[in-house]
């Protein structure tokens, strides 16, 4: 695992630097050898069973999305399709790993975190309100299971998958803030960052 993990960081960290201050080329390659690498990883993982084959689908997803954006900016919506599918892969995932439990205050947040993201890019979404919306709405239950299921069991494997789904709420809610809303300098190496980091950490807790 060792050798993965660094290559993996590594790769990333590539992409990140390129998206802050680096060569269009460097994104173009980085990114996708980024997936493959987390996919690598995933599939190295001791603990490998038929369940852990959602999160394989996940990142399969994701690689796809991205290739999407990369290619043209007229394929949004298909990306925004793929991604929901791998968020959707993801809560199955963390779905068949818990009892039905209930803590009331994690899906409060979430909600008071999805009406503030809307509110804030509703205007200039135009005729991609109800896939973006539906997105935001896959991604916020993703978040809470995954929170639920450290809630009901506190173990590191629970956490790892707990915070890597948080980091891919904040990869988006920057992603779609500053593509809708407002650039700033950063805002591109940010994303990427929390977004590498979100879906490394849900291949992590296969390790665990």
């Amino acid at each position: 695992m060792l050798w993965s993990f660094i290559a993996v960081c590594f790769s990333a960290w590539l992409y990140v630097d390129a998206s802050y201050r680096g060569p269009v080329w460097q994104r173009w390659v980085f990114k996708p050898v980024t997936l493959l690498l987390l996919l690598l990883l995933a599939w190295q993982a001791p603990m490998f069973n038929a369940v852990s084959y959602l999160v394989l689908a996940g990142l399969c997803a994701t690689l796809i999305g991205d290739a999407l954006t990369l290619l043209s900016r007229q394929r949004l919506l298909y990306a925004i399709g793929a991604f929901f599918l791998s968020h959707l892969l993801y809560t199955i995932y963390f779905a068949s790993q818990m009892t039905l439990s209930f803590f009331w205050p994690l899906p409060l947040v979430l909600l008071v975190i999805g009406a503030l993201l809307i509110a804030t890019i509703w205007t200039r979404l135009e005729e991609l309100r109800l896939p973006i919306c539906t997105f935001i709405a896959m991604t916020l239950v993703m978040v809470w299971l995954a929170g639920e299921l450290w809630f009901f069991r506190p173990t590191d494997t629970a956490l790892s998958a707990f915070v890597g789904a948080v980091l891919l709420l904040l990869s988006n809610v920057v992603w779609l803030g500053s593509h809708y809303r407002r650039r700033f300098r950063a805002d591109s190496a940010i994303a990427a960052a929390c977004y590498f980091a979100g879906h490394f950490l849900i291949v992590r807790s296969l390790y665990l």
